[in-house]
């Protein structure tokens, strides 16, 4: 997995040659789902008069000087803390698409119904009116839905919770708007993002760059191999089940429209819950392809219950003069 020997970090935007010039410390935090994306950093600020602004978008690239820089997206300042003894400014900006300003409501809540329509369709009329270009998976696109209502929630929370039923991810990066399948090699910019593969080192230990640590969490047994949804048959005017998996089961307490919508919520739930009893925590040397939503393989220099393939949920990218460029990682397992 090595990059390189030399990291590197390059602003462009907004201020860009005074954060190029003056930076000390930097963090990025590259989150799955609608949780924003954060860049903390930390300046000095001996000699200024004055303060950055807060207006414009500051994009970073980050990376090795062997091997190239990687875009990791652009932000906009949302706070800066000044700091006296010694002359520091920190400054916290958030992923573009989560300005202060809301524009066009994306944070508004609002009531609506919706259907018959499809999984795609429905995703591409939300996020379009917000500016966004739309990006679907292939298996998503289709999806029947039948009807379903957004109810005194947020455009943004409503995407969320669809694609939580359908077991897929979704998020802004940019101007696009990525919706996905779970555990899937797609990049939120819509571009096939490779497995990354990670190996430990025969002499692995503190104060090495290529030291890595990890801890892995297990959580018991989920107690359900099997999930149930229930739908509506209006013709015969009763409710029926579609049960997924083997018992015992989880019953889902919402009621779907048909029997195919239900049968895609339960096996999307099923999949969910195989998932989240797992959850690995790596700290490895920096790689700018570690990416939220993308995929982690151990090879065989990992322990065997540690070996395989993970999705990755979280990546805090740190670079500091002290500790150098590391990535802290956390995965969960995948039961597809």
């Amino acid at each position: 997995m090595a990059q390189g020997f030399t990291p590197i970090v390059e602003f462009y935007g907004a201020n860009a040659a005074l954060l190029n010039q003056r930076l000390m410390h930097w963090s990025h935090t590259d989150a799955a789902g609608i949780e924003t994306d954060r860049l903390e950093l930390t300046l000095n600020i001996e000699g200024l008069d004055g303060l950055p602004t807060l207006n414009g978008k500051i994009g970073l690239r980050a990376g090795y000087l062997e091997s190239g820089l990687v875009e990791k997206g652009e932000f906009v300042v949302t706070q800066r803390t000044p700091v006296l003894f010694p002359m520091r400014l920190m400054i916290v900006a958030t992923a573009a698409p989560f300005s202060v300003v809301d524009a066009t409501g994306y944070r508004q809540r609002r009531s609506a119904s919706y259907g018959p329509t499809t999984l795609g369709a429905l995703f591409r009329q939300l996020v379009s009116r917000h500016g966004y270009s739309p990006r679907v998976a292939p298996a998503l696109e289709g999806i029947a839905i039948a009807h379903i209502d957004q109810s005194n929630e947020s455009d943004m929370a409503f995407i969320s919770r669809l694609a939580r039923l359908y077991s897929a991810v979704t998020k802004p990066f940019n101007e696009l708007y990525v919706l996905a399948e779970a555990g899937q090699a797609k990049s939120l910019s819509g571009q096939l993002l490779p497995e990354v593969r990670l190996s430990v080192t025969d002499d692995n230990r503190p104060g090495e760059q290529s030291f890595i640590t990890a801890k892995l969490d297990e959580k018991s047994r989920s107690k359900y191999q099997g999930c149930r949804a229930s739908w509506w048959d209006a013709s015969a005017g009763k409710q029926r089940v579609v049960q997924v998996g083997n018992a015992p089961f989880k019953t889902l307490r919402q009621r779907c429209q048909n029997e195919t919508e239900a049968r895609a919520v339960a096996e999307g739930e099923l999949r969910r819950v195989g998932r989240e009893n797992l959850k690995l925590l790596i700290d490895c040397p920096g790689n700018p392809l570690l990416a939220a939503e993308g995929l982690l393989v151990l090879d065989e220099s990992w322990p065997s219950y540690m070996q395989g393939r993970w999705s990755i949920k979280q990546v805090v990218h740190v670079g500091d003069p002290a500790t150098g460029y590391r990535s802290s990682i956390t995965a969960g397992g995948l039961s597809i």
